[in-house]
């Protein structure tokens, strides 16, 4: 069910859904590909009331208009922009899993002033070889109830699940999405905390110490025996309340 607190704007011609809950520092909460802005409902009461969250349905996820088009991180970058103007929010935060750390990375180098502090998990600069197959293969390996799944997640029925899962698999094929080199992530000014698995079969741990060794003002943390996402489950409690401690704390 939609929270009291959720609506729709129409943005770069199509519509994003969202909820706000809290009052407190404006921190944007941007879920991974497939997911929603639901996967942080069961946890935002934890987030404590310093923080306004916001958490987004990316394009053409959960209630917001199906892809017309392959998803592109920068796409949902300028429509997560596009929504903070119509918000009033100038400067704020943001929590990004795998997709989501993905847009956070194009909105802080290309508006570095729009975001002031930032968490990464299982983001990364670019789509390695490795991951490339298994973007390709993503629609058949994909097992019935994971796809069950998404048709609950998704308001827009089999039409958005099918338009999601082309998607993964067209990202097996781009290279001008996601393509940051050393001086484009060198814009970036957030204070920044990586989070990566060192079991990721998508991104090798490798690739989060070249975002570390580029971010300028940044912090990282490789969790032993993780996948992508290495943060779900019982690490979550633990995560919720480090990612919390570095967006409270203040700048140097």
């Amino acid at each position: 069910m939609p929270s009291p607190t959720g609506r729709s704007v129409s943005v770069n011609g199509r519509q994003i859904y969202f909820e706000i809950h809290g009052t407190g520092e404006p921190v944007l909460l941007l879920h991974g590909f497939t997911g929603s802005s639901q996967d942080w409902i069961p946890s935002i009461a934890n987030w404590g009331p310093q923080f306004q969250l916001i958490a987004i349905d990316l394009r053409g996820h959960g209630r917001s208009s199906i892809l017309s088009s392959p998803f592109r991180h920068v796409d949902a970058a300028a429509d997560t922009v596009a929504l903070l103007d119509d918000l009033g929010i100038s400067t704020c935060k943001g929590v990004g899993v795998s997709a989501g750390g993905n847009v956070l990375l194009h909105i802080a180098s290309k508006f570095p002033e729009r975001i002031s502090a930032m968490v990464l998990v299982s983001a990364t600069p670019y789509y390695p070889a490795q991951a490339r197959p298994i973007m390709r293969q993503y629609g058949a390996l994909l097992p019935q109830p994971a796809l069950d799944a998404l048709r609950r997640t998704h308001a827009q029925g089999e039409a958005q699940v099918k338009a999601l899962v082309a998607s993964m698999t067209s990202f097996a094929d781009s290279h001008d999405d996601m393509n940051f080199t050393p001086p484009s992530l060198a814009r970036i000014q957030a204070r920044t905390l990586i989070v990566q698995g060192d079991r990721d079969r998508f991104y090798p741990v490798r690739l989060s110490f070249e975002l570390f060794e580029a971010i300028p003002n940044s912090n990282l943390w490789i969790v032993p025996e993780g996948g992508h996402g290495p943060v779900a489950g019982e690490r979550w409690p633990d995560f919720q309340k480090t990612a919390a401690a570095f967006l409270l704390k203040t700048a140097a």
